[in-house]
């Protein structure tokens, strides 16, 4: 991932998003975010270069640098398989898997839940999906750091896969006759989480081997995706707790 301006790559040294190498305009004038983007780059060991305007211009994408081009490192995600291999045999396990989830902000406070409540996994299509971009990283606090997440091009054969694995697919949504209090939530377990504006896809909901749903006491609307999957993974965890103290 390419990012660039100087605001950009600056709030992605500040939410510790790994960068290969960054890239400011010669002769550029005094600049008190330059300034902090070459302090916290020298702090995060990421090399910085210059180079003349007309070399930032060739490799901008979008024309509008600010002087300023930065390379992100590939993000390392897991294969499908390493994930079943390091469940086999547990009796507790989750894993998260998100239906098309599109806001990135969304995506890092999912996979910071994620990693509280430790599942083993997170799960993202590779197509429609938010990207592990700054605002992500932002939101997830360090989490990508801990929580292996797997991006698979089918999210149906990859929960297919899972099922076949042992563990059982909860779908998130308001059409669901059960409360996350009701369900069998214990175990092992993936959780799909819904896209913002549409909730599950029609095949993926056909997918789950249940469905459920929050109650509400109040008149406004459900939770967003990201509170909802907190409060989801939450009772998981708290039957986990429950199983282990009995």
């Amino acid at each position: 991932m390419q990012l660039e301006g100087k605001h950009a790559v600056l709030e992605a040294l500040r939410a510790a998003m790994p960068l290969e190498s960054i890239l400011l305009q010669e002769g550029a004038a005094p600049d008190k975010a330059i300034d902090e983007l070459r302090r916290l780059a020298q702090a995060a060991g990421v090399a910085v270069s210059t180079a003349p305007k007309r070399e930032l211009d060739k490799r901008s994408e979008r024309g509008a640098h600010q002087g300023v081009v930065a390379q992100a490192k590939a993000f390392g995600f897991a294969p499908i398989e390493k994930i079943v291999r390091a469940t086999e045999g547990m009796s507790n396990a989750l894993v998260i898997a998100l239906d098309h989830v599109t806001d990135p902000g969304n995506l890092g406070a999912i996979a910071r839940t994620a990693e509280v409540v430790g599942a083993s996994a997170l799960l993202v299509p590779a197509r429609r999906s938010a990207a592990l971009t700054p605002a992500a990283w932002k939101s997830a606090a360090g989490a990508f750091a801990h929580v292996p997440v797997v991006r698979e091009a089918n999210l149906v054969r990859s929960l297919e896969i899972f099922k076949d694995a042992g563990f059982w697919v909860a779908g998130a949504s308001e059409r669901a006759s059960q409360s996350v209090w009701e369900a069998p939530l214990e175990g092992r377990i993936v959780l799909v989480m819904g896209s913002e504006g549409e909730g599950l896809a029609r095949l993926t909901r056909e997918k789950c081997d249940f469905l459920v749903s929050l109650p509400q006491a109040g008149r406004v609307g459900s939770l967003n995706v990201a509170q909802a999957t907190t409060a989801i993974a939450y009772e998981w965890l708290r039957r986990v707790k429950a199983g282990a103290s009995e």
